[in-house]
């Protein structure tokens, strides 16, 4: 967690996914962010995977070194302290409706330099959530060997979309800076991930030849690189990206005279095109299943890796926890045992690295109105016996 957010405060309101990555990214470079949800818990407070005693572990890690207001969202004082919170800090990350008690323009009035940064389904307004937005653009059309849809496991669009409403809220505050006009951005799924199908030459391509990419299985479209099987038993991925890659891999499986002759036999050079050894993979892939499939993986990996050959074993996600390359002594990592859940384990903090300094350990995440009291004191001036009154009505909720 480095520092280089200090001094920014932002109110969110958010559930899942994209929201919640958008306020740890700025939490985990020293924003302070304060969520602000239901008493007892939002609608993702329990999401899965939990614990045996029902603590969400999701939720607990989406929510690192962030503070926690509980109010009574469901009734008109407890939503009022919302607006008032919002109001005092400025700054205000949701996938609440645009509409409502929450819509930027409400808000605005008493506020009107306020940022507001709002995920939501499309951009018309109507809900969506990951996985069918998924489904809109295609890509389980093109994911596996057919002829059904793969659906994705990874959140791909929530992420993607949460990462764009942090860059957002920071680039509407700079905006702010030079204007002092406050805005609202909107960052729909749908637009997200049909954008992003248009950044990579999707929309493009289809429009272009006029149908759809072949499903492809594991294989890279494009390049060079698929999943192999060694002699004893193991999956891995071989990917060339680079020419010299290629002339590596060959080395390495002493596949060059067998390679020589397909390109004699078909009148072309894969030396220097990745479209031709994509084009040609029908003569290529049974060369290089024999090769590697004469193979033991400890062997073949240590081939590749002296020849800079870019490859992974295909494993577990246990396999990866224990992995100490990945997570023992990766410094992005702490074990932590502050945990609401309980439960001890390796945190992640910030993804970058700033050379010559010092990444702090992941914070942890908080109990369900645990800064109550500390936020509408400090944010909003309201004495003991009022934060007292609002406590015994239900209006607030404070840590259990």
């Amino acid at each position: 967690m480095y520092q280089l957010l200090s001094g920014l405060s932002v109110i969110e309101a958010s559930s899942f996914v994209a929201s919640p990555t958008a306020g740890l990214y700025c939490a985990q470079f020293g924003a302070e962010v304060i969520r602000v949800d239901q008493v007892g818990g939002g609608p993702d407070f329990r999401r899965w995977p939990v614990t045996s005693e029902n603590n969400s572990l999701y939720w607990e890690n989406l929510n690192r070194a962030k503070k926690s207001v509980a109010l009574d969202l469901g009734r008109p004082e407890g939503r009022e302290l919302l607006q008032e919170l919002v109001r005092a800090t400025g700054q205000f990350i949701t996938n609440f409706p645009a509409e409502g008690f929450l819509s930027h323009a409400k808000l605005a009035e008493g506020r009107a330099d306020l940022v507001t940064v709002r995920v939501m389904g499309w951009a018309d307004g109507a809900p969506a959530l990951d996985y069918t937005v998924n489904n809109a653009v295609g890509y389980p059309m093109v994911t596996g060997p057919g002829p059904e849809p793969v659906n994705h496991v990874l959140p791909a669009w929530d992420l993607l979309s949460g990462a764009y409403a942090a860059f957002a809220l920071l680039a509407a505050i700079q905006r702010r800076s030079q204007t002092g006009e406050g805005s609202e951005v909107r960052i729909p799924l749908s637009d997200v991930a049909i954008g992003t199908v248009a950044n990579l030459g999707g929309i493009a391509e289809v429009l272009y030849s006029g149908e759809n990419r072949p499903r492809l299985g594991n294989a890279v479209y494009g390049l060079f690189g698929r999943d192999f099987v060694t002699r004893d038993g193991q999956r891995t991925m071989i990917v060339v990206v680079t020419h010299r890659q290629w002339a590596n891999l060959l080395g390495a499986l002493e596949l060059g005279d067998a390679v020589a002759a397909i390109e004699a036999a078909r009148g072309v050079s894969f030396a220097k095109d990745d479209g031709l050894r994509f084009a040609h993979r029908d003569a290529l892939y049974p060369l290089f299943e024999q090769a590697i499939g004469a193979r033991n993986h400890a062997d073949l990996a240590a081939a590749l890796d002296a020849a800079g050959i870019v490859h992974s074993a295909y494993r577990t996600m246990l396999d990866a926890a224990q992995d100490p390359r990945l997570v023992a002594d990766n410094p992005m990592f702490s074990a932590f045992d502050a945990n609401p859940s309980g439960f001890t384990y390796p945190a992640a903090g910030a993804f970058g690295t700033i050379p010559q300094q010092e990444r702090q350990a992941p914070q942890p995440a908080p109990r369900n109105g645990q800064h109550s009291e500390e936020v509408l004191a400090s944010r909003l001036k309201l004495s003991s016996g009022e934060i007292a009154r609002l406590i015994d009505s239900g209006i607030v909720g404070t840590q259990p």
